[in-house]
């Protein structure tokens, strides 16, 4: 570990100041990149939307930033026209972080994953928390309604190049490390929060507040 003091990043050198340093050091985008930006879904945006079961969300407000992962059957990301998606909120541990920042600020970053494909479409835009019947009852999973959805107006998409998965092998079971050691939730939460109960305590609890269930 490094020997770091409290006063933030004062530890380190060359903490970059201006984006001219990193254009500088970096050089011009080219122009197949800079141009692939879409303002709204095309064909190719819709068809990786229909096959990702996973997507993360990103948001910001006052109390911090907050990623948020989402995942359900491929598919399960409605997309309600070219210029608007919708998320259901399934059950979790009910902090809600990402609907308290959205109150606050709109702004919402999402990127979608398929399992297996290297490339990811990330999407920004603005975002509105509805309970409209019409969106949600298209969101039925087992018999569940989801109480909200996330409606997002999309104002930038495109596909993320593939360098990041390729260099990680996320996909690639061969190279996946070995994790039977890492604690479970329960045992991070008796942790973190200084809880002075055992693991299956916790796990009953969670298993009676409904925490544990999925729709």
């Amino acid at each position: 570990m490094w020997n770091i003091t409290m006063n933030k990043f004062s530890d380190f050198e060359g903490v970059v100041e201006s984006f001219d340093q990193i254009r500088q050091q970096l050089g011009e985008v080219a122009p197949a990149v800079k141009n692939k930006v879409l303002s709204q879904l095309d064909e190719v945006c819709e068809s990786f939307i229909q096959l990702s079961p996973f997507v993360v969300i990103g948001t910001s407000g006052s109390q911090g930033q907050s990623l948020s992962p989402k995942g359900d059957p491929a598919g399960f990301v409605k997309i309600l026209s070219p210029n608007y998606i919708a998320i259901p909120d399934r059950p979790g541990n009910r902090r809600a972080d990402t609907f308290e920042n959205l109150l606050e600020n709109p702004k919402i970053g999402l990127m979608f994953v398929v399992p297996g494909k290297a490339e990811t479409l990330r999407i920004s835009g603005e975002a509105r928390i509805v309970t409209d019947k019409k969106v949600t009852q298209s969101m039925e999973v087992r018999g569940h309604v989801p109480e909200f959805a996330i409606v997002v107006h999309i104002e930038s998409a495109f596909i993320h190049c593939p360098k990041c998965m390729q260099r990680s092998k996320l996909w690639k079971p061969d190279f996946w490390q070995d994790s039977s050691h890492l604690d479970s939730i329960g045992e991070a939460m008796i942790k973190h929060a200084k809880l002075d109960i055992s693991p299956e305590v916790l796990d009953a609890i969670a298993e009676k507040e409904g925490l544990k269930k999925l729709y």
